[in-house]
């Protein structure tokens, strides 16, 4: 695989970034911004969707930590 252009880059970041905005409007419902994910997906390579796709989690789980708190499960240590 050949490093994308700056070109490239610039649009699979934007692709990113819409889709991003969409599911942060729609409350994480992937049904409403399906035609961005596809863009998304085909503006990027395979790895950086991936990559993007656990970027995003990592950053939602990091500021509900940072707002709420840690609460470990109720299950923990249990047997």
């Amino acid at each position: 695989m050949a490093a994308p252009t700056m070109e490239e880059r610039k649009a699979c970041w934007g692709a990113r970034d819409e889709f991003w905005q969409c599911m942060d409007n729609h409350g994480d419902d992937a049904s409403k911004c399906e035609k961005l994910r596809l863009s998304f997906e085909s503006l990027c390579p395979q790895q950086w969707v991936k990559y993007f796709d656990k970027r995003r989690d990592f950053l939602k789980y990091k500021k509900q930590l940072e707002t709420e708190g840690y609460h470990p499960p109720e299950a923990a240590g249990k047997s």
